[in-house]
């Protein structure tokens, strides 16, 4: 497909069929996806394409109750783990592992599921001494994740980069065998899609830029 068409229809794909993605395609994915940018070109990323049932029954049970409590945050209308605003909160009643969850309740029967972790001694945090949380760092990851997605769509797949697994890495780490001073970036579901969704709701181009500062006139054509 067109770039700019992959671009504009690339949307987050949860329902797949159960035809096999076979592993030479997987492999043709990840050696387009290395070619993303990092800084430094320093690649800081490694794979494990998770098979073993088992192991992704492990997983997908660790990331249940991040689910539940994502839900329930939800539902008292604040963003789910936002480090602003980060007061306590009542939370609505959810009875723990019973929040349907396609990705996770199926897990053992995804085509193909993808931890990628970031070395973190090989990123510069150019933000790491402010006082705030952290994000530059991702620049050196996560647009090898979307290279990934992009990949995938040209060859007739969809998928989906979540990070539910991050917030339990104490214990889905050790499930991954991750090094030691590297991070769990995300986890990454690809399949052939039930329904590939074409049509994206996103805002328009002057509801988030301005002009010479953030609070400036809105930049219009």
């Amino acid at each position: 497909m067109e770039l700019r068409d992959g671009i504009r229809t690339t949307g987050a794909i949860r329902g797949f069929t159960d035809q096999v993605v076979d592993d030479q395609v997987v492999h043709d994915i990840l050696d387009d996806a290395r070619f993303a940018p990092s800084g430094g070109n320093r690649q800081p990323w490694r794979v494990v394409v998770v098979k073993d049932p088992t192991l992704r029954h492990q997983l997908g049970e660790s990331m249940k109750p991040v689910w539940d409590e994502y839900v329930a945050i939800s539902a008292t209308g604040k963003t789910p783990f936002t480090v602003v605003d980060a007061s306590a909160y009542q939370l609505a009643s959810v009875t723990p592992g019973n929040v349907p969850n396609d990705l996770l309740d199926n897990i053992g029967n995804i085509p193909v599921v993808l931890a990628v972790a970031a070395d973190l001694g090989s990123i510069a945090m150019m933000d790491k001494d402010l006082d705030r949380a952290t994000i530059t760092g991702g620049a050196s990851i996560y647009p090898f994740c979307w290279s990934v997605v992009l990949a995938a769509r040209s060859r007739g797949l969809g998928g989906v980069i979540t990070t539910f697994a991050s917030r339990v890495e104490p214990t889905t780490g050790p499930l991954l065998g991750l090094p030691q001073n590297w991070a769990l970036a995300a986890t990454i579901f690809l399949g052939h899609p039930i329904k590939q969704t074409t049509k994206l709701k996103r805002h328009a181009v002057d509801k988030f830029t301005t002009i010479d500062a953030f609070n400036g006139s809105p930049f219009t054509i």
